[in-house]
Formats: structure tokens, sequence, C-alpha cells
């Protein structure tokens, strides 16, 4: 017997919201930057299907240094000031928008002091270490426990992380999204998080994070393009789960140095 092909439906109420769907970006280094560009062109285009768009909040409490330059496009002008400062005043100057800057750091023991005590409907992490993941993953065990039926009722969690040539993204549930019935798809009302799938993986990675000096220190760790192409991808499947209202697939590995990639299905 032919089985059906696994299918993961968006929650109603991301597909058909009557506010803008409320994102937490957490980091704006090398892939959080593009993942926000991505997510601006993502918020004009769901307005002009007759949508809310986004509301995105960006947490980020590291400052701008030279060796940002080039790969994150910020000007000689801008050093010393916050990351998520200078890139959502931008946005916003540009758009119209009212985005948040948080210079402060998404953290499970600072979580009561963040707006909206951190919660929101999309969280997406591009951050440098193993740690400050299993510390956002603990964070967001405790928005899930104290959230109610409200309009930042925390949905999804997508997960950026990649190494000099490789890179990942992940797309995973924070509560069991309720599937229609399907004669054609086999439904998938939960997706596994990245602490939890790839737990072991995680925590064999050395997880030293020394800030680079310069941009030609900064390139030996991270190729120039790989950022922007985990950024690319995972817009993509999140305009999926947000204008389809449904998903094949829920991440990809990467590598950019051999153009190969491995998506990840819903299964």
């Amino acid at each position: 017997m032919k089985s059906l092909p696994a299918i993961h439906f968006t929650d109603d109420a991301l597909l058909n919201p009557t506010n803008p769907i409320t994102v937490n970006l957490i980091g704006a280094g090398g892939t959080g930057h593009r993942v926000l560009a991505e997510l601006v062109r993502m918020h004009v285009s769901l307005i002009a299907l007759g949508k809310p768009g986004l509301q995105v909040n960006l947490f980020d409490d590291d400052v701008i240094t030279g060796a940002n330059l080039g790969r994150q496009l910020f000007a000689p002008a801008e050093i010393g000031h916050f990351k998520s400062v200078i890139l959502i005043n931008r946005i916003n100057r540009f758009n119209g928008t009212n985005w948040k800057a948080v210079p402060e750091r998404y953290s499970s023991k600072t979580l009561h002091l963040l707006p909206a005590l951190g919660k929101a409907n999309i969280f997406i992490t591009c951050v440098d270490t193993v740690s400050a993941r299993f510390d956002i993953a603990a964070a967001l065990r405790k928005v899930c426990n104290h959230c109610r039926n409200d309009r930042a009722k925390p949905f999804y969690w997508m997960d950026f992380g990649n190494s000099r040539f490789t890179g990942q993204l992940l797309l995973a549930t924070l509560t069991e999204i309720r599937q229609p019935e399907s004669e054609r798809f086999r439904t998938v009302a939960a997706l596994p998080k990245v602490t939890d799938e790839f737990k072991a993986l995680l925590e064999a990675v050395d997880d030293d994070d020394e800030p680079s000096c310069s941009q030609a220190e900064a390139l030996r760790k991270q190729d120039l393009y790989i950022n922007t192409a985990l950024a690319v991808f995972g817009a993509e499947l999140l305009w999926q789960l947000l204008s389809d209202g449904m998903i094949a697939h829920r991440g990809l590995f990467l590598d950019i140095k051999n153009f190969k990639t491995a998506a990840l299905k819903v299964d």
C-alpha cells in the first residue's frame, strides 16, 4: 500500500491573522541581519496579499565593530552602536514600520524583563554558541508554559547555525498544531526542536566563540555567503508556511563550498 506524503499544515491563527504576526528574531549577526532583510520582504509581500504582515522584535546586545563591516553592511560611522538599534532604525525609516530593537540578550534568566515577557508567535534564532541555543530552548519552555490563547501565543521556532562552509536550519513547533482531516496527506502536528533532535551532536560541538578582531579573521571563520544562503532558504520555508499554509520540508543542511543541499522532510 502506497504511503501518503507527510505534510504539516499551518495553524489557522497564522494563516488568517487579524493582527500582524509577531516574530522575535534573536541575533543580528552574520545570519540574523540577513534574515531581518528577508523578513522585510515578507512583511511587504504579506500586506500585498491583504494580510496584516509582521511585527518584528530584534534582540541583540552586541555592538558593531570593524570586523562586522562588509559582511553585514554597516558603515564605519556606525561602529560602537548597537547592531539591533541601527538595523531596526533603518527598516522603520525605509518602510514606515514600528518594529522594535531590544539591545538585550534573550535569555531564560532575563525573560521577565523583556518586552511582552519575551513572547511572540514565531521565534527565529541566529546565535553563535550551543550554550545560547540551549538557554533559549529553556526560555521558550517557560514562554510556552505561561502563554494563553492570546495574540502572542508561540507556535514555531526556526533555528539557524553554521560553520565556515556548512550550515543548517530547522523549523520546529512549540505547541502541537491542530491539523485538518486529509485523504491526500499524512498530516504531522509536531515538528521536533533542534535541541531535542540533535542534542548529542550539539553537545559535542566546541562552544568556543571568541569575537573576530578583523574582517579577514571573520572570513576565515565563516565564508562570505554562507549566512546569506541560509537566510534565503529559511525565509522561503517561512514564506511557504505563511502563504501556502502547508510545508513538506522542515529545514535543510547546506554545504556551500560544494553547492550541496540536503532537505529535511516533514515526517
